[in-house]
């Protein structure tokens, strides 16, 4: 508020922030506005939409100014002059009315206080003087130097105060290339311009009239005028060279501090006020240090001081109008003077501003100079970090925009740029700040990664290694490394994939209209530099001229990563870029650490033990325990010299933990696509990583140790795999020890902490298979233990169960391991007689497994498992009886009470797990399964005692009865009715059963005497099970012989019977029922018929051939001995009945029905005679003579076959 607004005037430095400790965001209550809502005003018929909200206020509950008398003179002080007071508010005693000039770094100050504002909704920050200077532009000769920096949407606007760099480069030796460049510009030697005495006159009485303004008595109270006049200057002076406030560069701590906005670089926010002023749809954040009084009636009034005999010219005018919009003022007093004596005071309203005498100007002209230079800056400051020069002469018409970051690079030294620090931090702030807000959506991930990525672009390595690594850290969080695959894509179905396609290389092209002002002057007299230009100030007043339809983006492009493997590289390529950065800021001799005297140094040898053989493992086990234990208690130390709680520390255990993570994924993806050898090198990493963060940790998180114990199972189900495909070892052997250069500089930097050995033990690539399993093992119990550690068991119930499965799964592996083995050794016993110790060894090992592996699935309620393990338990019981069956000759070999106590507990185990299923419909598999295998039990254990008879032991009563009562129990469980995959087996068992139950009571029937009534029992069950097995190996198609058998043991059961019988009816009806036992085999012997035809034409192919010859001759042997038999038996039934006819023809009277069938007898046993005569008949002929032999029995018809059978 100078009163002529051309002259340059000095910056006081305001004592605001010093004053001010934080921001507070005021309420309306609490605000010193008028209306924290805005005002609309309407001003000569057109309307101009101004509205400003009050962000923040240091300043005190507004005071009626002091009207002064008539007649005062100013050029005396006050009492109070150059006092700090708080009716001034917190700029205090050195504030000299609203400075001209701001600091370079003021909207810096802001938009660190306002990072929300930031990238988002406000399209302008800045200080209050810079927007009106702006503004002004096609008003003004002055000179007009700002700094220009873009941050997503928002621009940020600084003067550049050029005379002062000049200044400063004079005495560091900085800005000499854009010294060099000004002076090629400008074409003229720079000399500073000083400020006239005139100045420093104005300047004294207009702060003298605010103190008296405040001071209420209106009496001047003279000090020695020696002292005014040298304490003005002075102070004015003092001020002016250290306004401005420039930070060298590279001044900044290497360390960001907690708010790098309040660090004594010039980077605070030193307004009285922060104000969102909407003109327009332009939202600005603005700084303004205007005083504002209450006026009695008037709730706000800006108080001026205007010398009678200069008249306010346009720019004044401006000048007022814009303070008293930004600051929503709705009147200005303005007090008049004469050479320093008050003469009168106006009061003017703000709408009437713009029509002032002398000052006329139109607000839409304004307003369209407002779109027009935010559209031409919007258009043409595209790249994100760089920093742009708005510039126009003293004088000049045109204006100018240069890229002083692209002129930078040019010089030795890229980083003199000294707003390059400042935008660098608050790129990183308004990426920090998107990145907490939990609403924010992922599509808002390419802003942050592209703020991010011009952050890192900017800072010099060695000199801010700490944002570096924290813009790295972030930019691999960006990354969600356990999201599905759909939503990636789904976010940007249209992005690029690389790096590049972000910031400064997609630069949007300018408008291609007929105002063709945006690209550079097509002068060749101008300097091509630019990178753009306003040929003319005026231009600026034509609405709409400059509007763009190019808007800075909102949102940058996210990469689009196809698998989950290059996400992951992304993120790990980000990570070691932090870890770098982290590393080369801590200062050691060597990358080594130091030895400790009172430690003793590791020497590379390895105990026997802990290599190999899950004795080692248990001593690894141990330890890691121990080590787990000592984590909870946090003794976290690093071998490179980090301090614990250090930025280092902190931020290298979040980019570790990163690594680990990424690292896990990798694995497990591995793991999908089979690819076990890779799976393996990833876990191995992240479990490296994982020794790494332990060792520098002091204080274990639960979700840490989560991680680890998924770590561990994973790498437990990757052994696991590993040991079931041996048969691909080189191959994964070939990609386990593959490595990337970027994972071996993450190793390089984990090293640099630990020697990341602590999991050595789990991620061993072995050739052994017991090894392998044992290690897979160790890895589900050590992630169990670690669930035990803390209460993670019971805020992680499903990871829990799932832990708890595959202990159980691996257990029951190993058993089955140790199980085959005592198979193998008990198959390979030839000579031994007795149970080797290694056998017995090995069922030991087996049964531990099985048994610790119930417990597991128990625990879980897990039936199904817990039944199958103890099925296998089952399984193995019956091993052990096998191996103690005697080894003496077949002939002296009795069923052993060993045996009997190991199929015994074979059956308890079965029982236990049906009981566990409870019901087939929990699991009908495995319930069949189980019932399957307890019928095999109890069959093969009847099957040896009837073999293998314990004669010696027992009676052979109490055997006929155990064999008895164990076969109808496999009977029990054997299930021939239900239609499935194993109901031919079934019907064989039982049938099998039923033949071996009839055999049994047929030949007790034999051996038999004295008790009638047993051997009537007897006949009849045997003649039921006879019965029940024809009927069932009638059903099987592949069981003919066995049916043959049982049709032929029915035939001598007749026989016996019939030694028996006394009566010749009795006798005749016995033979009667024989040979319809005979003629039922008719079916039997067409399958056989059928079969050997089929082998006797074996398919076309010389391969087939052999194996057909071979069951050819198995089957033959067996036929034919069961052929000899039946025709043998046939001519004797055949040879009985007709005796037996004859004998009854002669006694009794002609029977026509009995003449018919001695006829039909006789016919078919000449035949047979015959037949069995022909030696050279083959095997076909001899069943096609039986089969239709057996045809004439069934039709009873003599006369049936006329022509003899060769």
């Amino acid at each position: 508020v100078m009163e002529d607004p051309k002259e340059p005037g000095a910056e006081a430095s305001p004592a605001g922030a010093t004053a001010r400790g934080g921001l507070s965001l005021l309420s309306r209550a609490e605000s010193e506005e008028p209306s924290a809502q805005g005002s609309a005003l309407f001003l000569g018929g057109s309307e101009v939409k101004s509205r400003a909200v009050v962000k923040y206020s240091s300043a005190p509950p507004r005071t009626a100014f002091a009207r002064l008398e008539e007649k005062t003179d100013l050029k005396l002080p006050p009492a109070n002059w150059l006092r700090e007071s708080a009716k001034l508010g917190p700029a205090g005693a050195t504030t000299l009315g609203n400075s001209k000039k701001s600091k370079p770094f003021s909207s810096f100050g802001m938009a660190y206080d306002f990072i929300d504002s930031v990238g988002n909704d406000v399209d302008v920050v800045s200080d209050s003087e810079n927007i009106k200077k702006l503004l002004k532009i096609p008003y003004s000769k002055s000179h007009v130097s700002m700094a220009v920096h873009r941050i997503g949407r928002t621009l940020l606007l600084d003067e550049l105060d050029i005379q002062e760099l000049f200044m400063r480069s004079s005495q560091t030796g900085d800005w000499t290339w854009l010294k060099e460049f000004y002076q090629r510009l400008i074409d003229q030697k720079w000399q500073r311009k000083k400020k006239s005495k005139e100045h420093w006159y104005q300047k004294a009485i207009l702060s003298k009239f605010l103190y008296y303004s405040i001071n209420g008595d209106g009496a001047a109270q003279p000090v020695p005028s020696a002292a005014e006049e040298q304490e003005s200057p002075t102070s004015s002076q003092t001020h002016d060279s250290e306004g401005a406030s420039w930070p060298a560069p590279f001044e900044m701590p290497a360390s960001v501090s907690e708010d790098p906005s309040a660090s004594s670089q010039g980077l605070k926010n030193d307004f009285v006020r922060n104000i969102l002023w909407t003109f327009e749809d332009i939202h600005m954040l603005v700084g303004s240090n205007m005083p504002i009084f209450g006026g009695g009636r008037y709730p706000a009034v800006s108080l001026r001081l205007r010398d009678n005999n200069k008249p306010i010219n346009v720019l004044t005018g401006i000048d007022y109008w814009l303070d008293n919009l930004i600051c929503n003022v709705p009147e200005l007093v303005m007090c008049f003077h004469v050479n320093g004596i008050v003469q009168k005071y106006e009061m003017i309203k703000t709408e009437e501003i713009p029509n002032l005498e002398n000052s006329n100007f139109s607000t839409k002209v304004i307003k369209d100079i407002a779109q027009n230079i935010l559209s031409f800056l919007k258009s043409n400051c595209t790249k994100e970090g760089h920093t742009y020069w708005l510039f126009k002469a003293s004088g000049s018409d045109i204006v100018k925009l240069y890229d002083l970051t692209t002129l930078c690079e040019e010089t030795e030294d890229k980083y003199q740029n000294p707003f390059t620090m400042p935008v660098a931090i608050l790129l990183y702030k308004v990426a920090c700040n998107m990145m907490m807000k939990k609403s924010q959506n992922k599509k808002h991930y390419g802003t942050v990664r592209t703020l991010l990525l011009n952050c890192v672009k900017l800072l010099d390595k060695g000199r801010h290694p700490q944002i570096i690594a924290s813009a790295n850290y972030m930019l691999s969080e960006l990354f969600q490394l356990d999201e599905p695959k759909k939503e990636e894509s789904s976010e940007s179905p249209l992005n690029e994939n690389s790096d590049e396609s972000y910031s400064e290389e997609e630069e949007e092209m300018p408008d291609s209209d007929e105002n063709g002002s945006y690209g550079p002057s097509c002068d060749p007299s101008e300097d091509n530099t630019a990178v753009a230009v306003i040929k003319s100030v005026g231009e600026l007043s034509v609405p709409e001229k400059y509007k763009s339809i190019h808007q800075i983006r909102p949102s940058c492009a996210f990469p689009v990563c196809h698998d989950t493997e290059e996400r992951c590289r992304l993120v790990l390529g980000y990570v070691l870029e932090g870890l770098k950065s982290v590393d080369s800021s801590i200062k050691k001799e060597s990358d080594l650490p130091a030895a400790d005297p009172s430690t003793p140094i590791p020497l590379k040898y390895e105990d026997e033990s802990s290599r190999g053989g899950p004795e080692g493992l248990e001593k690894q086990m141990a330890l890691f325990l121990d080590k787990m234990g000592a984590l909870q208690k946090g003794n976290g130390c690093s071998q490179s010299g980090m301090t614990p709680g250090s930025w280092q520390h902190k931020m290298k255990l979040q980019l570790i933990l990163k690594s680990s993570k990424a690292y896990y994924i990798l694995s497990d993806a591995a793991m999908s696509l089979q690819k076990y050898g890779r799976a393996l090198r990833y876990i191995k990493l992240a479990l490296q990583s994982h020794d790494t963060y332990c060792c520098l940790c002091t204080n274990m998180l639960s979700e840490v140790l989560l991680f680890l114990s998924q770590y561990l199972t994973l790498c437990g189900d990757i052994q696991l795999m590993l040991a079931q495909n041996a048969n691909n070892r080189a191959a994964h052997l070939e990609e386990f020890n593959y490595q990337t250069k970027e994972d071996q500089e993450i190793l390089h930097s984990l090293h640099r902490e630990s020697s990341c050995q602590g999991f050595a033990w789990a991620t061993d690539l072995s050739t052994d298979l017991e090894s392998q399993l044992s290690v897979s093992c160790k890895c589900y119990e050590a992630a169990n233990e670690i669930l035990q550690f803390s209460d993670l068991k019971s805020q992680n119930p499903e990871h829990y169960v799932q832990v708890l499965k595959r202990m159980g799964n691996i257990r029951n592996e190993i058993g089955v391991f140790y199980m085959n083995q005592a198979a193998a050794l008990q198959s390979e016993r030839v000579v031994s007689k007795s149970v080797s110790a290694a056998e017995q060894q090995l069922w030991k090992k087996s049964f531990s497994c099985f048994e610790k592996g119930i417990h597991n699935f128990e625990s879980i309620d897990d039936v199904t498992n817990t039944a199958l393990l103890l099925c296998n338990t089952g399984r193995l019981m019956r091993i052990c009886a096998q191996a103690h069956c005697g080894a003496e000759d077949e002939c002296k070999r009795e069923f052993s009470p060993e045996e009997g106590l190991y199929y015994n507990k074979a059956v308890d185990y079965y029982l236990k797990a049906l009981r566990s299923l409870g019901t087939r419909d929990i699991h009908p598999v495995v319930w069949d399964s189980v019932n399957w295998e307890l019928s095999t039990t109890y069959f093969t254990m009847a099957t040896l005692q009837q073999d293998y008879a314990p004669l010696s032991r027992k009676a052979q009563e109490q055997i006929e009865k155990e064999v008895s009562e164990a076969m109808m129990k496999s009977l029990k469980y054997c299930d021939v009715d239900s239609v499935c995959a194993r109901q031919p087996l079934c019907q064989y068992r039982a049938a099998t059963i039923h033949h071996r139950l009839a055999s049994m009571y047929h030949s007790c029937l034999r051996n038999q005497v004295g008790d009638e009534h047993l051997r009537k029992q007897h006949r009849v069950l045997a003649d039921l099970h006879y019965g029940k097995a024809a009927k069932l190996f009638q059903l099987l198609r592949d069981a003919p012989c066995e049916l043959l058998r049982v049709q032929l043991e029915r035939v001598a059961f007749a026989e016996f019977q019939m030694t028996g019988q006394n009566s010749n009816v009795g006798k005749l009806k016995t033979l009667s029922g024989a040979l319809d036992i005979m003629m039922r085999t008719e079916h039997a012997f067409q399958l056989i018929r059928k079969e050997l035809i089929e082998e006797c034409d074996p398919p076309k192919g010389d391969e087939a051939a052999p194996a057909a010859d071979s069951s050819l001759n198995l089957n033959r042997e067996e036929v034919i001995k069961l052929l000899s038999i039946f025709e043998s038996r046939l001519s004797f039934l055949l040879l009985h009945s007709i005796k037996l006819l004859s004998s009854s023809k002669k006694k009794a009277s002609s029977n026509t029905e009995e003449d018919a069938v001695l006829k039909a007898n006789k016919h078919v046993y000449s035949q047979l005679l015959r037949a069995t005569a022909n030696r050279r008949a083959t095997l076909v002929e001899r069943i096609d003579v039986i089969t239709h032999l057996l045809e004439q029995l069934a039709c009873g018809d003599s006369g049936a076959s006329g022509s003899a059978i060769q």
